[in-house]
């Protein structure tokens, strides 16, 4: 409806520049006021009358205009000369000559002129409007494309989140039991804590929902049930920090993103240094984007090989969490491992807030 208000005014802007044109182009005379006025009664009847007819005729004939665009070789030429004659009849009417007698000229070389000159016209409006009709709807669908797709890509991305979390946990429950498993022979009293830990800790992580984001805090706390199962096993030769700051306890995160960094860092640094160590976990703001730090003590990474490349190709957690970023935040998700020179590794993990 917009679009057919809007193509009416510009119908009728036209019929006002053809009314001046033609009083001006009138034996080279310069503007009078009744011929002007005369001019502009004749052109918008006649415009209008064509617009309206051709418009009708398109709405009426074609329906499907990509598969019936032919039809407008007929419809535009009978509408021209439909609304000329029914204009010009119109025209006559309201300037006091109801007998038509602009009709009875019909056969001189004026009248013609100004039917043909309507059927170019006539012509011309029609298929820039046409075109612009098409135009507007190839935006319109390529936006209902555009928005199919980001859909699609969206749920895609989703499903491969929930498959990667769905391969991760198994693999912490795993490495979780094998610790269990050692412990038991070793000292069956902390073992049956270690395992109350457990428990505690699956029946916090299971028994949420399978959401592909959740709040950091909900993170932290995870870890810090992790931790406390860890802290069972190595004693006192396990420490651990977690700082998150209050702002950001509700920023939206992947769930088990941080856990793998923590099981490698006891794995590979803690568990296998003599003294053992302490891991700190933590969060800040870095302009718009999240900064997510894992810090040991431990033995540290092999500087001698850039450890981005080596950790994340051979260690099956630390893959996971690269996989994650780049399903959640494609290339502004970002991890790097340095290696601390007085001992131990950071991994870093940055990527952009979502609101």
């Amino acid at each position: 409806m917009l679009r057919g208000w809007r193509w009416l005014l510009a119908s009728a802007s036209l019929n006002t520049m053809i009314a001046l044109a033609l009083t001006l182009g009138h034996k080279g005379h310069g503007i009078g006021l009744h011929a002007l006025g005369v001019n502009l009664v004749y052109s918008q009847c006649i415009g209008l009358a064509i617009w309206g007819l051709i418009d009708l005729g398109r709405a009426w004939l074609t329906p499907d205009e990509p598969r019936h665009w032919p039809r407008l070789v007929g419809i535009v030429p009978v509408g021209v000369v439909l609304g000329f004659l029914g204009g010009t009849l119109v025209a006559d009417t309201l300037l006091g000559d109801p007998a038509g007698g602009s009709l009875t000229m019909l056969g001189s070389g004026q009248s013609a002129g100004k039917l043909l000159m309507s059927l170019a016209i006539g012509a011309g409006c029609t298929y820039y409007f046409m075109s612009q009709s098409r135009l507007a709807s190839a935006r319109e669908e390529a936006a209902r494309a555009s928005a199919q797709a980001e859909a699609a890509q969206r749920q895609a991305a989703e499903s491969q989140l929930k498959l990667l979390q769905t391969q991760l946990e198994p693999h912490m429950l795993f490495n979780t039991l094998a610790n269990l498993r050692v412990l038991v022979g070793l000292d069956p009293a902390r073992a049956q804590t270690m395992l109350d830990h457990l428990i505690a800790y699956l029946r916090a992580t299971l028994g949420a929902s399978r959401a592909t984001m959740h709040p950091l805090q909900d993170e932290f706390e995870r870890l810090a049930d992790y931790l406390a199962l860890m802290a069972v096993r190595m004693g006192p030769r396990l420490s651990f920090t977690l700082d998150l700051p209050d702002e950001l306890r509700a920023a939206p995160v992947p769930p088990l993103l941080l856990q793998p960094l923590l099981e490698n860092s006891i794995r590979h640094g803690l568990e296998p240094k003599l003294e053992g160590g302490s891991i700190r976990v933590q969060a800040q703001m870095q302009g718009s984007r999240l900064l997510l730090t894992v810090t040991d003590t431990g033995l540290g990474c092999d500087t001698a090989t850039p450890p981005a490349t080596t950790t994340l190709t051979s260690g099956f957690g630390l893959a996971q969490v690269h996989e994650r970023l780049q399903t959640c935040y494609g290339a502004e998700g970002a991890i790097e491992i340095v290696a601390i020179p007085s001992g131990g590794t950071r991994v870093s993990i940055s990527f952009p807030l979502k609101k």
